[in-house]
């Protein structure tokens, strides 16, 4: 356990239910009911893998376990948001690996051996995954390891073998992948031949002359582009339509603002209060009771008050005395005072001896007398208590470091006005320690400032009166999208757009928190409109659906405009070119083609076809001058975004790209396909449904 910290529907219903299905099966296809409890069984699964459902509830119970396994080993609950999205990707991944991943591993020959297990955990191979966590402070990580395995049978909390159980499982599943990724690797044989060539292709560079003519954002009529062949385009490219499930809609709202008359209440509230502010003994009591603002020591240094008022900044450095007037932000009041005036440096160097327990006072008060009296060096003293001045700060026995206000351990806060040389005693959460300043950087003059702040918030009376106008939108929308259009007429309310959002939306605009309204719209037809939806308490949300993707493929009918643009640029640059080419038909000079064609000519020095050198020209034409004769006119070529005439001026061979670089950019791509390797696994195996609860 040391090893460890130191890391850190009863049977009658049922019967009722099957006798009643029975029934019901004389009048109703069973077909029917299988498909109703799937629907209703699908709405609780948070996915599926590899044909696998996974419930929410083992789902939520994974991710528990997770957290508990994660506490164990960093000595910290997951609290915040991003936190607990981490411990849930991981849960998971994990299920990925254990229904889909594991399965095809062993299904292409791939095994992973128990002696194998033994040696990656315990023996003289010892994972990664293990070495970083067992490392320690005397580095024999298999000693460590040892000993905590060996500690397994005396945990009666069962935390320790949870924890062991899921890093075996965590080295299991990466030995796989490991094995699994060699594969993809090796078969991404570069040959000599191969090499040589990529070396060659990356030192040739091109030095061209050219004349572009755009294609323009004029549209050509004459050009069409029909039906059949959009679909036929679709049908022999379907593959790069692929979709998540997503929904058009759109929405309005109403958000909840202080009125002026709260406005005029915040303000008078602190003026209220402003005699108090001004001549209180007590100030950190008096702005925890009535101040929006907390109270604070941080010591300012000229400017650095403007994040809260330009106003505030001037009076504090104006030298004024007392209290400073009521200054405005927005909806804002601050008024200002004075606390304290120092000379203080930016950082100081601090290293101090640290005890615990309930002798740590006593042992503190001896070893500073000793300090005090000469007898023994700091540096000495700090050594001989190492067991007691550790902490996960340490960068060196007994040293904390550079401290700034910005990076301070809580409680230490005295440092940066102690005097250097001095030691003296500070207790903090950690324990009690001996602190000595040996270092600071240049003091500059500062200020500890109170500010007192009242922020204007909507009373009952405003919160009331916006909701009153978005139910009268509701109920002249009354759940359709005919009536949503009739209430943003004649309300005259501004009704936001939005397409394709998916289901992990948690945003609308600037409104954050907004997963309630995504899965309403998720959870509805084209063509409903919501009630009101309450986000964050200061927005009421009115939102309709009008279309609907599904996951997998888009239809021919979704992506007909896109397919119709790609197809229309492709009969222009065709048509263009081809208008080009009679115009200069037999023209053998550059500069009088580009005034042919009411153009100028461009010049482009060293580019290399291998790797898209020159970023800012059209990848068409790289291709096409990379095989040009040099000193002779090409083209018409039609690229992206216009059609090119030019002239190759020039090529020169260098050895700047080398093999050493040739590998390096091979092992990029053998770390990209391993990276890609579960991603395409689950590209069509893995249904996930999280956001529906999260």
């Amino acid at each position: 356990m040391a090893v460890l910290e130191k890391i850190r529907v009863k049977f009658g219903l049922g019967a009722s239910i099957i006798i009643a299905l029975g029934l019901l099966s004389f009048i109703i296809d069973p077909s029917e009911i299988t498909s109703a409890f799937q629907s209703m069984s699908n709405k609780n699964d948070v996915g599926s893998i590899n044909g696998k459902s996974v419930s929410y509830v083992d789902f939520q119970q994974q991710v528990e376990d997770l957290t508990d396994i994660n506490e164990s080993l960093t000595g910290a609950s997951a609290q915040n948001a991003d936190q607990q999205k981490q411990l849930r990707d991981q849960a998971w991944t994990e299920d990925i690996y254990k229904y889909l991943f594991l399965k095809r591993a062993k299904a292409a020959g791939l095994n992973v051996g128990n002696e194998e297990m033994v040696d990656l955990t315990t023996g003289n191979d010892i994972s990664p995954i293990i070495s970083q966590i067992f490392q320690g402070e005397n580095g024999d990580v298999a000693a460590n390891v040892r000993n905590f395995v060996q500690s397994l049978s005396s945990d009666q909390t069962g935390k320790m073998r949870s924890v062991w159980n899921y890093l075996q499982n965590s080295v299991y599943n990466q030995q796989y992948y490991e094995k699994y990724a060699s594969l993809f690797a090796a078969s991404n044989f570069e040959n000599p031949l191969m090499m040589k060539r990529a070396i060659a292709e990356n030192n040739n560079t091109t030095d061209v002359n050219f004349v572009m003519i755009p294609f323009g954002y004029q549209q050509d009529s004459t050009i069409k582009v029909s039906d059949s062949e959009i679909k036929s385009y679709y049908d022999s490219h379907k593959k790069l339509f692929r979709q998540q499930a997503s929904r058009d809609m759109e929405y309005v709202v109403y958000e909840v603002k202080p009125s002026q008359s709260d406005i005029n209440a915040a303000k008078k509230a602190l003026s209220d209060v402003l005699p108090e502010f001004a001549s209180t003994t007590n100030l950190k009591s008096f702005i925890l009771k009535n101040s929006d603002r907390s109270y604070s020591e941080y010591w300012n240094k000229p400017g650095d008050l403007k994040t809260v008022s330009a106003d505030i900044d001037n009076f504090v450095w104006s030298g004024a005395e007392g209290v400073s007037d009521i200054y405005a932000n927005g909806d804002n009041f601050y008024a200002a005072r004075v606390i304290d005036t120092k000379t203080v440096p930016d950082s100081v160097y601090v290293r101090h001896i640290l005890f615990q327990g309930s002798d740590a006072d006593a042992k503190a008060d001896s070893v500073l007398a000793v300090l005090k009296a000469g007898t023994e060096s700091f540096s000495n003293l700090a050594t001989q208590y190492s067991s007691d001045s550790q902490s996960a700060a340490d960068g060196e026995r007994g040293n904390l470091g550079w401290l700034t206000q910005n990076y301070m351990f809580p409680g230490m806060e005295s440092v940066l006005t102690a005097k250097t040389g001095v030691p003296y005693i500070v207790r903090t959460q950690y324990g009690t320690h001996i602190v000595e300043v040996t270092k600071t950087t240049e003091p500059i003059v500062k200020k500890q400032v109170a500010i007192l702040e009242k922020d204007a918030q909507p009373s009952k009376e405003t919160f009331n009166s916006v909701y009153s106008e978005a139910n009268k939108f509701a109920a002249i929308a009354g759940h359709k999208y005919a009536g949503y259009k009739a209430a943003v007429d004649s309300l005259h309310v501004y009704s936001h757009p939005r397409n394709n959002m998916l289901m992990s939306t948690e945003q609308l605009g600037s409104i954050d928190d907004a997963k309630e309204v995504t899965r309403w719209v998720f959870d509805n037809k084209p063509g409903k409109v919501s009630d009101i939806i309450t986000v964050s308490n200061n927005f009421f949300v009115i939102a309709t659906v009008k279309g609907v993707h599904k996951d997998g493929f888009a239809t021919v009918d979704e992506v007909s405009a896109q397919i119709k643009e790609k197809l229309y640029y492709d009969k222009l640059a065709e048509k263009t070119a081809a208008e080009i080419k009679s115009k200069i038909a037999g023209m053998t000079d550059l500069q009088a083609i580009a005034e042919k064609l009411n153009s100028s000519v461009s010049s482009q020095s060293g580019v290399t076809f291998a790797n898209m050198g020159a970023a800012q020209l059209d990848p068409k034409f790289i291709g096409a001058l990379s095989v040009a004769p040099v000193g002779k006119i090409c083209g018409p070529v039609a690229g992206s975004i216009g059609v090119y005439v030019f002239e190759v001026t020039g090529r020169d061979t260098g050895s700047f790209y080398t093999e050493d670089d040739a590998k390096a950019r091979k092992n990029q791509e053998n770390q990209y396909l391993s990276q890609m390797i579960i991603p395409v696994m689950s590209q069509d195996a893995v249904k996930d449904n999280r956001d529906r609860f999260y």
